[in-house]
């Protein structure tokens, strides 16, 4: 006779589906599991005579809550005793499996980084979005964002982060690195990344964001050049990136009206920074150095683009 324990017999009984159970299911049906665990499985411990590896898909799905939730390695096993909903998403049974400890949580993470397993995460999720018609490539739009570290010298090194930088934006100073990121200009889907640190201009790193298909470029006026310009018309592209003022001259009327028809199209290389900085609260680095982070950045994006279209995805039955 299987066991079952009182917070499962509990949850089966209440009257009420949560926002969290809402969410945890529906990215559950939008998730290409298949396709994410075959990337991660050739470098995923085997099973031998010792000790037993967690199950891949456990460990994924529990990495993935943590993109979600921000928890660090001991907030997320802890969430695994404390919420059911959470056991059920990851599939653990708190009276017969063994739910992974915060260091088995830990190794997980670091496998992913090693083989910058998340970046071809975030790839293979582009081709997925592509095969569903949901990524169309017809332009992009450039734009970064700023994730903060901490600039205090209050800790055991006595240091900041050598791998971060400061910038000026406006009259503010900001401490940290930049998420350079190139969007789908129907979709806003993010489809390419760049992670630097914070003092390094925008538009060092455009041509980088671009995939090479896109027939139109926007962006605000950090990209704003005349030699780029010339460069991408040469190539076809449409230069839609907006006009900035200087100390000779001042825009126009008709530099304004098209500076706000741009940024109407921009509008939608937001989408996926709103949902990576605002509803999953990613604005402070949680790492040191830029390596971590930037794998971190990855699996964001990645699940950010999922969660954008996770009702069209539903829809066709993914």
């Amino acid at each position: 006779m299987n066991r079952v324990s009182f917070a499962s017999l509990a949850y089966d009984n209440k009257k009420k589906k949560t926002r969290r159970e809402k969410f945890l299911q529906e990215m559950d049906k939008v998730i290409p599991w298949k396709d994410l665990l075959q990337i991660i499985e050739r470098y995923y411990p085997k099973a031998g005579n010792g000790r037993q590896p967690m199950p891949l898909e456990r460990m994924l799905r529990i990495y993935f809550m943590q993109q979600w939730y921000g928890l660090s390695d001991p907030a997320m096993e802890d969430a695994l005793y404390d919420i059911e909903s959470m056991r059920r998403f990851a599939g653990v049974d708190i009276v017969s499996d063994v739910v992974p400890d915060e260091t088995t949580i830990l190794h997980f993470r670091h496998l992913l980084e090693k083989h910058e397993l998340t970046k071809r995460i975030f790839e293979k999720m582009q081709g997925y979005l592509t095969e569903k018609g949901l990524l169309l490539r017809e332009g992009t739009i450039v734009d970064a964002t700023i994730i903060n570290a901490p600039s205090s010298t209050k800790n055991r090194d006595n240091t900041r982060d050598k791998e971060m930088k400061q910038t000026k934006k406006g009259n503010q100073w900001y401490f940290g690195m930049k998420a350079h990121v190139g969007t789908d200009s129907n979709t806003g889907l993010a489809h390419s990344i760049v992670v630097t640190d914070a003092g390094v201009h925008d538009s060092q790193v455009m041509d980088e964001l671009l995939h090479g298909e896109e027939q139109a470029v926007y962006g605000d006026r950090a990209y704003t050049s005349e030699r780029k310009r010339k460069e991408y018309e040469a190539k076809g592209i449409k230069w839609c990136v907006n006009r900035k003022a200087c100390r000779h001259y001042q825009l126009t009327p008709e530099d304004v009206e098209y500076n706000h028809q741009q940024s109407q199209v921009r509008a939608k290389g937001e989408h996926a920074f709103l949902v990576v900085k605002h509803l999953w609260h990613y604005t402070k680095v949680r790492y040191k150095g830029l390596f971590k982070n930037a794998a971190q950045v990855f699996a964001l994006f990645a699940l950010a683009n999922l969660y954008l279209m996770r009702r069209e995805l539903l829809s066709i039955g993914a």
